[in-house]
């Protein structure tokens, strides 16, 4: 056991000096590029690029040039741990960060916490995924309990909502999870859901689920619809072309320009979502990424979850900064002391003990196919 032991540190402290040895900072970036996620990873990954990019404009880190070895997981759950091995066992990167969606997350994140690799999830908003995994797991997003709380408390304050439809997939966590609180703060704040629906990732037709609504002997004021960005604009058109103009009101899988694209701009007026930023937001550190963003690319971000990779490649940067180590133990040691890191989507700190980032919550309105701030809301 003892010679076991003495191994085990001696092939710990070989990695360490390897990977100081090297001219490069290894970094990894798995995300689904292909599939259903691709419309808010492929963002999220040219916001990861862009991250490296001006990190080495500005010199790297540990005097030394960042290299970042990306994945496409193919919105594959068995693709996502492979690609979470190869990073490890072939590109040898010292942390990883990826994905918008918690079953990836926790897919990816389960190998890199047996390797003992850091693992920042960009996007991916479940609050319990850290505990899930365990240490060597972050998130740079705030978990879905706040933003349905958000969400609910719009419609409830601000909209005068007080009768609600709920709508979710029941075959992805991040909807099940989104409209659990959804309807915990709706009814917690005096709501009341007046139909709970479901339907299925891959479905392309609701007329079941809207004949329902239609059926109501009350009527909702909001329509709570927990969707993947597949599926969201496809349902409100469906529901615009049933008649029901009714407000509707998702998560941050509706952060994506495939809801105006599959729903048309006059039907995704009175659309509102819960995100992470405003590109309307006028601050030195938005702007600055918004125009590094679009001199990189042609064009302005698509959604936050550009910013959300940028942020989540920041982290990791920073911290081996801080720990001044490639050693991965050192850089989580790092990550869980982060304390006031300027973001694009906000100053990101953790809690001891919680790898959940507390952050305020952006409201979007859909109008005329533009996404336009609505609300900056921190629920209670």
């Amino acid at each position: 056991m003892k010679k076991i032991f003495v191994l085990a540190l001696a092939l710990v402290f070989a990695f360490s000096l390897v990977a100081f040895s090297e001219d490069v900072v290894r970094l990894g970036a798995i995300n689904n590029l292909t599939g259903a996620q691709a419309s808010i990873d492929v963002p999220t990954y040219n916001g990861m690029k862009l991250a490296v990019k001006l990190a080495n404009e500005k010199g790297g880190v540990l005097g030394k040039k960042i290299k970042l070895f990306g994945v496409d997981a193919k919105t594959d759950q068995t693709a996502a741990a492979n690609g979470t091995r190869k990073l490890i066992d072939v590109d040898k990167v010292v942390a990883i960060a990826g994905f918008s969606d918690t079953d990836y997350a926790l897919a990816a994140g389960a190998v890199a916490q047996k390797a003992g690799i850091p693992f920042v999830t960009s996007g991916a908003t479940h609050p319990e995924i850290p505990k899930r995994v365990g240490d060597f797991m972050f998130m740079a997003a705030f978990g879905d309990n706040v933003q349905a709380y958000a969400g609910a408390e719009f419609a409830y304050k601000k909209l005068g909502a007080k009768k609600a439809w709920l709508l979710k997939d029941s075959a992805m966590e991040y909807t099940m999870t989104l409209a659990k609180y959804m309807k915990e703060r709706f009814e917690k704040v005096g709501g009341k859901i007046l139909l709970e629906d479901t339907y299925q990732t891959g479905d392309t037709d609701y007329s079941s689920q809207i004949a329902r609504l239609k059926n109501l002997k009350e009527k909702p004021d909001v329509l709570f619809v927990a969707a993947g960005p597949d599926d969201c604009g496809l349902i409100v058109k469906q529901l615009r072309e049933a008649g029901i103009f009714t407000p509707v009101i998702g998560g941050d899988g509706f952060d994506t320009p495939l809801l105006v694209e599959l729903a048309g701009p006059k039907f995704a007026n009175n659309v509102f979502f819960t995100t992470h930023i405003s590109y309307g937001n006028k601050s030195k550190v938005v702007q600055n990424f918004i125009n590094a963003y679009k001199k990189e690319y042609g064009h302005e971000p698509e959604s936050a979850f550009a910013a959300l990779g940028f942020d989540a490649i920041g982290l990791i940067i920073n911290a081996i900064g801080r720990a001044n180590s490639l050693d991965p133990k050192a850089i989580r040691d790092a990550l869980a002391t982060t304390k006031g890191y300027q973001g694009v989507t906000g100053n990101i700190s953790y809690k001891p003990g919680d790898r959940v980032p507390t952050k305020s919550v952006t409201i979007i309105r859909v109008k005329d196919g533009k996404f336009l701030f609505e609300a900056e809301v921190l629920p209670q």
